[in-house]
């Protein structure tokens, strides 16, 4: 009886070892280290062009960031006056920014309050022509800067 009882005890042990897994050859592979191979990058050279164009749209501000500016050029004058008006967002304004191209190809870019940041009431006025100007304005809120004016102003004879 001693036999049958060892013989189970080992039976038992062989088939717990086999589902655990302890029985599964092992393979160990030696893989040899890649090599990486570099390959020099062609020098190359760049030319900026300049040119009067952008190709940056008009973005409106978010809701809550929101500032109202009106645009507006004065007939018997020619100025090309920018009013602030604030909104929900005029505490996170930090400046105003406004390019005008004139028709005869003068290029005036100016900061709202000497780039501080702009007060209700703040007005820009520059100095356009009576044929067509370009007006851009940049307004840099919260840190990232939205372009929200791009239009072209004609004095009304």
């Amino acid at each position: 009886m001693k036999y049958a009882t060892i013989a189970a005890i080992c039976i038992t042990l062989f088939f717990c070892a086999l589902f655990a897994g302890c029985t599964s050859p092992t393979q160990a592979e030696i893989k040899p280290v890649g090599t990486t191979v570099t390959t020099p990058v062609p020098e190359t050279t760049a030319t900026v062009v300049e040119t009067t164009t952008t190709l940056e749209s008009v973005v409106p501000l978010p809701a809550n960031l929101y500032v109202d500016l009106q645009l507006t050029k004065d007939r018997p004058t020619s100025n090309i006056h920018l009013l602030y008006n604030g909104g929900n967002g005029e505490i996170y304004v930090q400046s105003v920014r406004m390019k005008v191209t004139r028709s005869d190809g003068t290029v005036t870019d100016q900061l709202m309050d000497g780039g501080n940041q702009p007060r209700r009431g703040d007005e820009m006025v520059v100095l356009g022509t009576r044929n067509g100007d370009h007006c851009e304005v940049w307004v840099t809120t919260s840190g990232k800067v939205y372009k929200i004016i791009d239009k072209n102003l004609y004095a009304i004879q």
